[in-house]
């Protein structure tokens, strides 16, 4: 059987051939026991920004297009069909992206480090705390602008949730700003993330 001819079989082949690297990196000392984690957050992370990407680049301007074209097909096929699958992809991969990421700090005794930006303490590096903390602080914001902002008005506006046309109106709004805020916030996010194995991002 090809694991290319579904996306489940295609993702557990990648996975399982990055964490063939991985254990070979490690057990020639090229890579230390998180490899595994963090190619998983690597992986749920590309999953759920380049979502969130989708959403902001492709899926809200073709709506709205959809929606001012009057002999066009509209959007119902979209928001019936893709959308709900893409924010299901879209929310348990941030949070899979947060757990993963807390648990690779703690592992290596940067949790704290992190989330108090550096300022730990004894063998806590300061520089690393830093980066990366700017980078923790500012995906934990995206992970509660999902779960607490854009997924519950989104139940509003695909009828997932009943809603009147002024609360529909609301929804909207509120899943919009705060998925634009996220977009603007992955890009120093991932600044971080990426300066703090590469030294720092200033």
């Amino acid at each position: 059987m090809n694991p290319l001819n579904s996306i489940w079989g295609t993702i557990i082949a990648g996975l399982v051939i990055a964490a063939a690297i991985a254990f070979a990196a490690t057990s020639v000392g090229m890579a230390d026991s998180g490899a595994v984690v963090i190619l998983i957050h690597v992986a749920v992370g590309i999953t759920w920004v380049g979502l969130l990407y989708y959403f902001n680049f492709v899926q809200v301007p073709g709506l709205a297009q959809a929606a001012s074209d009057e002999g066009g097909p509209g959007g119902a096929g979209v928001t019936k069909y893709i959308a709900p699958r893409a924010l299901l992809w879209f929310r348990w991969s941030a949070l899979a992206t947060w757990v993963t990421g807390a648990a690779y700090l703690a592992e290596h005794g940067e949790f704290l480090n992190a989330f108090m930006l550096g300022r730990a303490g004894g063998d806590s590096d300061p520089v690393y705390g830093l980066t990366i903390g700017v980078g923790a602080w500012l995906g934990s914001i995206m992970l509660f602008n999902v779960w607490i902002l854009i997924w519950p008005n989104q139940k509003r506006v695909l009828g997932i949730v009943e809603a009147s046309a002024d609360e529909i109106g609301r929804a909207k709004r509120i899943a919009f700003l705060a998925s634009r805020t996220n977009t603007m916030l992955s890009i120093p996010m991932m600044m971080s993330m990426v300066g703090a194995h590469h030294g720092f991002f200033m």
